[in-house]
């Protein structure tokens, strides 16, 4: 296991209103302990995957099953489920665009500008966080259909990712998968995914997008048990399903795997959570990120979480459980200097 690049991890959303808000406020807080910037996930990203239904909703071979609506989210969720309409050909059914290479290429511009002129430092890659299909099958599509759309959307998030290849320096780009749905899946939650096993069918699924990521640029994983209303879908019991998961992904796959990111729950710096992380497997180039900060319990509870992970991790870099992007705004400043006065400990 690598030595992490950067002291600091950043998952995905941040929780500002713009890209350029959020590469400001990282190069003004963060610095160089952050090897990789994320934009922030600004705008109609800012639930994560939500904003794909103008994808499916809009889309002519597709049409409305049902929608219901989810209680307990920041606010209430709305999950629409989709099916192909009578009469059109799976295998002809083909998505153009899912829109996350035009906002990448969007918010590197601003990137590589503000890096061009110091805001942000020197040598800093941009990073871009995309969903697993998997995840974009199980919110909007029931399993039966599920299943025959997924050759189709795996072809359509090739095409973003070879979209921001082909305009972004590979030395300049860092893409992370965020895995969720397969995560809680294993571990009981609802919907269920399209395939019986749910570890070594997300495994297989997770390394091959992992392997779409061109030599050079660099490839992470973000596991996740989910952040709705501050809550995870459901509770890990310890560290067990990430480390299944982490140990399938980094034997499967066929390129580097530059960093490995697990949560670790407010109210866990026991052994017993953290206990399975003796058995992981990792690659010798991989940077391991454990979830450890919390803003509701600051430095004595992050710093107690820090003290028992690394008895059975040994060295690895920092990070939240999950991005920022339902939390208060006015939290983010004091979250990110959380950080800064974590980093090495």
């Amino acid at each position: 296991m690598a030595n992490a690049k950067g002291d600091v991890l950043f998952v995905g959303s941040l929780g500002l209103p713009d890209a350029e808000t959020a590469f400001r406020l990282l190069g003004e807080r963060i610095g160089t302990r952050a090897a990789r910037y994320p934009d922030g996930e600004p705008g109609a990203r800012s639930y994560w995957i939500r904003w794909q239904n103008e994808v499916f909703a809009n889309h002519p071979d597709l049409e409305l099953i049902e929608s219901r609506k989810i209680e307990g989210y920041k606010d209430t969720k709305t999950r629409p489920l989709y099916r192909l309409r009578d009469g059109v050909d799976p295998s002809a059914f083909r998505i153009e665009k899912l829109g996350y290479g035009d906002a990448a290429l969007d918010s590197w511009a601003v990137f590589k500008r503000l890096r061009d002129d110091g805001t942000v430092p020197a040598g800093t890659r941009f990073q871009v966080c995309l969903p697993t299909c998997g995840a974009l099958l199980t919110s909007f599509f029931p399993a039966d259909q599920a299943r025959l759309i997924e050759p189709a959307l795996e072809d359509a998030m090739k095409r973003e990712v070879e979209q921001m290849a082909a305009a972004i320096p590979a030395a300049d780009l860092a893409i992370q998968w965020d895995v969720a749905y397969e995560i809680v899946a294993h571990d009981g939650a609802q919907p269920p995914l399209h395939y019986d096993d749910a570890l070594a069918g997300s495994v297989e699924r997770i390394a091959r997008q992992v392997d779409w990521v061109p030599a050079g640029v660099e490839a992470g994983v973000h596991l996740c048990y989910g952040d709705p209303g501050h809550k995870h879908i459901v509770e890990p019991k310890d560290f067990g399903t990430c480390v299944a998961f982490a140990n399938g992904i980094a034997a499967k796959v066929t390129r580097d795997l530059d960093w490995m990111h697990m949560p670790v729950p407010r109210d866990r710096s026991d052994d017993d959570y953290f206990k399975p992380l003796d058995g992981l497997k990792l690659r010798p180039e991989t940077e391991l990120y454990l979830g450890c900060v919390h803003y509701t319990d600051g430095i004595e509870g992050t710093r107690a979480r820090l003290e028992t992970a690394h008895k059975h991790a040994g060295n690895f870099g920092i990070a939240t459980e999950c991005g920022f992007g339902r939390r208060e705004p006015d939290t983010i400043p004091t979250l990110l200097d959380l950080h800064a006065e974590l980093a090495g400990a």
